[in-house]
């Protein structure tokens, strides 16, 4: 998950509604509050090692590969997600301007607030550049940036700005631009970030599996007249006793049927759809793991739902295959729905969203299953496949498993669900 109106609503919940329940397991004081299952966890084995500064590197070689072929003189980007992903540094944002350049010839060079000078060489690994351009505060930081590219031989006139960039930093590099042209520069970041490496993929499938893991034990507290914010407490708890910070959105009822959620307060009762969707990170990589069961008996209408939602699943899953295109897989998923005489073109009841999202360092990047995309699938890009069924009023299910592709096709990183009664394969 990213921060997003999903995960705002499921950590909403959780601090509204069990607040000193999370303070006390913050401070380590929970064990003899935690229902047993929870208790019983112990931090899973050391995952994976971290991102190594060769590899680090190695992007940043592709990165200036794809500049080169594109004819672009340097990539500008603020101190967030696609930083780390390069450098292993994050600074993050404020209305003072940091960030770097990756020009197409030579070393990472930055451009940081004069008083944050030192903080800032605190931080950044010299592996990649050790260059620190200051500004003070009556200064333009946007003529540093161009005074970089122009330093490192800028010979097309064109730099490309990196997706997440703010406008008014965007708008005074092209003030100070004069004669170049200001490109999105999101070819080349997600030309980079779309396509996972084994250190990656091992990284998000660690994460994956603390999810399912803390999925177990929360599941298994589940009880009749159980608010949706402790279950949300539960499922936190759950997250930590196996060494990670970790939540999900909970939703009960008709609640399920609203895809994002709700901050309406709910109780589970006998013959409720539960639908569940979090995940966590390790060393930055995300999970995002969404399982919709039963409490109690469920309806034959539920059966049939749940399962022509796994068919859906299975068929986008079975579409992604190498060089076939993303929109080929939300097609498939799409299809399978449709066919059962649910509503065509995102209508509900039906399937009203993208089938899904790429995912690696954010919890939804690019690309996506969804009409319209025509990007190719290759080996070592992410995604989530997880069509919904959502019938407004009675309930909604959505069963989420994440994929890599290799070599010979898509493997998921989750056991799928096997019933409506049993969410873990």
């Amino acid at each position: 998950m990213s921060i997003n109106r999903r995960k705002f609503l499921g950590l909403s919940a959780l601090t509204t509604g069990s607040l000193s329940f999370s303070n006390k397991a913050m401070a380590g004081e929970e064990e003899f509050d935690l229902p047993k299952p929870i208790r019983d966890l112990k931090p899973l084995a050391e995952g994976p090692i971290p991102i190594t500064v060769d590899e680090r590197k190695q992007r940043i070689a592709k990165a200036q590969q794809l500049m080169a072929e594109q004819k672009i003189d340097g990539l500008f980007m603020e101190g967030t997600t696609s930083c780390y992903y390069f450098t292993g540094m994050r600074w993050g944002q404020s209305e003072r301007t940091f960030g770097l350049v990756i020009p197409a010839r030579g070393p990472v060079a930055y451009v940081c607030p004069k008083f944050e000078e030192s903080r800032a060489k605190e931080l950044i690994n010299p592996a990649f550049g050790d260059e620190v351009r200051c500004w003070e505060e009556d200064e333009s930081p946007y003529a540093l940036i161009m005074k970089i590219l122009i330093d490192r031989g800028a010979s097309h006139r064109r730099i490309a700005i990196e997706e997440r960039v703010r406008f008014f930093i965007a708008d005074g590099i092209r003030k100070e631009a004069v004669g170049f042209q200001l490109l999105d520069g999101t070819s080349i970041t997600a030309g980079c970030r779309m396509y996972k490496s084994p250190a990656e993929i091992a990284l998000m499938q660690h994460a994956n599996d603390v999810t399912i893991e803390a999925y177990k034990a929360a599941f298994a507290t589940v009880k009749d007249g159980m608010k949706d914010a402790e279950l949300a407490a539960n499922i936190a708890a759950a997250h930590r006793k196996l060494g990670f910070n970790g939540g999900a959105m909970v939703l009960v009822g008709k609640y399920t049927a609203i895809p994002h959620g709700t901050i309406i307060p709910q109780t589970i009762k006998e013959g409720d759809v539960i639908l569940v969707d979090g995940g966590t990170k390790v060393e930055g990589y995300e999970s995002d793991i969404t399982r919709t069961f039963i409490f109690g008996k469920p309806t034959q209408k539920m059966v049939d739902v749940w399962n022509l939602e796994k068919k859906a699943q299975d068929a986008a899953f079975a579409a992604a295959r190498n060089g076939a295109t993303c929109e080929s897989v939300d097609a498939a998923a799409r299809a399978v729905i449709e066919a059962a005489g649910f509503g065509k073109n995102y209508k509900l009841p039906g399937l009203p969203h993208r089938t899904g999202h790429g995912i690696g360092l954010e919890g939804h990047e690019w690309t996506n299953f969804v009409r319209g995309n025509k990007t190719k699938l290759a080996t070592g890009m992410c995604f989530s496949d997880e069509p919904t069924i959502a019938i407004p009023g009675e309930f909604g299910i959505r069963l989420e498993d994440c994929l890599y592709m290799t070599e010979d096709g898509p493997r998921f990183f989750t056991k799928q669900s096997i019933s409506i009664e049993q969410p873990f394969g």
